[in-house]
């Protein structure tokens, strides 16, 4: 075991993150920095990478002060990121995926989904990949390029680099154009187990067969936290680190999360346990020593994570960014900053308080607002509201508020039983993100599933994942498992409530008897319009 410290960065939806961690796992210095989002239309959302890269140099200067420590202490760095995708020509200037053209917006952001008519073409394919995701979604980067070559070829024709994001800031720290088995394995025509390789069948079928090679993608992944070499002089000066600091192969923040909150535990008892990563939206992963498929899953993916395990991917695709929308809707005006959501949880608080652990009982929620991940698979959903009245006080917006909560951690555990008709029911959940920060549904996630719940404050798990590649890049470990072992850190643990499991349980039947309505009246719909 090396000596030294590393950095961990985590690049969100809204903002980078970077941790400075000694090797021991233990945080000792954090900052964050905002970075833009372009939402021209709907179903579009673009971020600018040059943006990103300016937000994570920023953070990682400033996780470094706050830290207290000389750049010369910092042995290694990597990246985690969402599975956003960024668009360079042939000289690695940024190439428009906008339809303003603004060569500034070139990375289409993970949530984006203007490919829905091409993700159901590749669904439609049959292809032996789509059976590890169940549907084709367009969060993924084949929908989203086949977008691209459609309706911008003007795009297509410049393009020189395709890159997932956490690659884009590897190749922007190094000059490397590996890209991470974790990237390419889960969210490209790319499968690592075996001697699977690029889908290549399927690229061409969707009319991509040129996209390898007009991307400059490698002939084979890289696993996660090799040394991708060490930074360029431009690099770090930007980054404030020293040339020799060794850059680990990255990967995306969901599969960071589930790194740093599983990585370290023993193989033979990871069926149990799974990783909630839960920001803007919720991933639900699962590590194990054999492939588990489950509906709505996406995997199971070979080495996403650690070696010689596989990983599960089950989620929601708003739920931090349902209750801002909420505040929204029905807040009249105000804003969905952290200090609104304090104000409604301590509200909500107080009217439990008053009237009891029923509060708002009338109201029910589904939470299929950008669609399901989970286990419907189906990213047309919509989400549906039943009890509301007349009221638009700010009570009503608490009450509103609660029940989008009770609704969403009835999703999550909608995804666990799905993830445990296959295997072992989970019964640890390890929670990471932003939600931690939301006591009502810290609290919820507990009773509504029944398992005992270990919290990671805010993104530490995060951070800690990237920072755990950082680790095993910079030779402090001799493997990226063992540095996942030495580096793990215990998080706070609550168990659910016998009393309010109970209340939950009623609530869970109605949760599915209006997905079944929901499905009934949608059914009624497509009849209606093919008999027209």
């Amino acid at each position: 075991m090396g000596q030294g410290l590393v950095c961990g960065v985590d690049v969100g939806t809204g903002s980078a993150r970077a941790g400075i961690f000694d090797f021991n796992g233990r945080l000792l210095g954090r900052a964050e920095h905002p970075i833009l989002i372009n939402q021209p239309e709907p179903a579009h959302a673009e971020h600018d990478s040059e943006d990103i890269w300016n937000a994570v140099c920023g953070a990682v200067r400033a996780a470094r002060k706050s830290a207290g420590v000389e750049a010369r202490a910092v042995k290694g760095i990597a990246f985690d990121a969402t599975c956003s995708l960024v668009v360079r020509d042939r000289d690695g200037r940024p190439v428009s995926v906008s339809r303003s053209g603004e060569s500034r917006w070139d990375t289409l952001v993970w949530l984006d989904h203007r490919s829905l008519s091409q993700a159901e073409r590749c669904t439609a394919t049959g292809h032996p990949l789509i059976a590890r995701v169940g549907r084709m979604s367009p969060e993924m980067q084949t929908p989203k390029l086949m977008w691209l070559k459609e309706e911008l070829p003007a795009t297509w024709e410049q393009a020189g680099f395709f890159f997932d994001l956490a690659d884009f800031l590897s190749w922007k720290a190094t000059g490397s154009l590996a890209r991470s088995q974790c990237t390419l394995g889960t969210k490209w025509a790319y499968l690592a187990d075996g001697d699977a390789g690029w889908q290549d069948d399927l690229l061409g079928e969707v009319g991509l067969a040129d996209m390898r090679e007009r991307g400059a993608l490698p002939d084979h992944a890289t696993p996660v936290g090799a040394d991708l070499g060490s930074l360029t002089p431009d690099a770090a000066r930007a980054l404030g680190l020293l040339p020799e600091t060794r850059v680990g192969c990255g990967l995306i923040d969901a599969h960071a999360g589930a790194l740093g909150l599983l990585g370290g535990l023993p193989p033979k008892t990871l069926n149990r346990h799974a990783a909630l990563i839960a920001g803007t939206s919720s991933c639900v992963m699962a590590m194990t020593t054999a492939p588990r498929r489950f509906a709505g899953a996406w995997g199971p993916y070979w080495g996403a994570a650690l070696p010689d395990l596989w990983l599960s991917e089950g989620g929601q695709s708003a739920t931090g960014a349902l209750l801002d929308h909420v505040i929204q809707l029905t807040g009249g005006g105000l804003p969905p900053t952290g200090e609104t959501h304090r104000r409604i949880i301590a509200r909500v608080e107080a009217m439990r308080g008053a009237e009891g652990p029923d509060l708002a009982s009338e109201l029910h929620v589904l939470p299929d607002f950008h669609g399901n991940r989970s286990p419907y698979a189906d990213p047309n959903a919509l989400g549906v509201v039943s009890g509301l009245s007349l009221d638009s006080s700010f009570d009503a917006l608490c009450r509103l508020y609660w029940r989008t909560a009770v609704a969403l951690a009835l999703g999550l555990r909608h995804v666990l039983d799905a993830m445990g008709e296959r295997g072992p029911r989970v019964d640890v959940l390890h929670v990471t993100g932003g939600h931690t920060r939301n006591s009502l549904l810290m609290e919820l996630y507990a009773d509504a599933t029944g398992c005992r719940v270990e919290e990671q404050r805010n993104d530490e798990a995060v951070l800690r994942g990237s920072a755990m590649a950082a680790a095993s890049a910079a030779g402090l470990y001799p493997t990226l498992r063992e540095a996942c072992a030495a580096m793990r850190q215990p998080g706070a643990v609550r168990e659910p409530d016998p009393a309010a499991q109970k209340r939950l349980e009623r609530d869970y039947r109605i949760f599915l008897e209006m997905h079944r309505q929901r499905r009934v009246l949608d059914d009624m719909m497509r009849a209606s319009e093919e008999a027209l």
